[in-house]
């Protein structure tokens, strides 16, 4: 498994499988918040125009 990550879908597989299995939630509260987010890594990457306002949890869980 590579150490670096190059592309959002990347980004969220190794986010979920390092937090499977911990019970893990992570919450983010925003307040007009605003992004630009890249489309990839690469220096000339096109951008999505996001605004947040509210709250984002990540949670993971197994089946059994």
């Amino acid at each position: 498994m590579t150490t670096e990550t190059h592309t959002w879908p990347e980004l969220a597989e190794a986010l979920y499988e390092r937090l499977t299995g911990h019970g893990t939630e992570i919450s983010y509260t925003y307040e007009d918040f605003e992004i630009d987010v890249p489309s990839s890594t690469a220096d000339n990457a096109k951008s999505a125009h996001w605004k947040l306002n509210g709250t984002l949890k990540i949670t993971t869980s197994e089946k059994a």
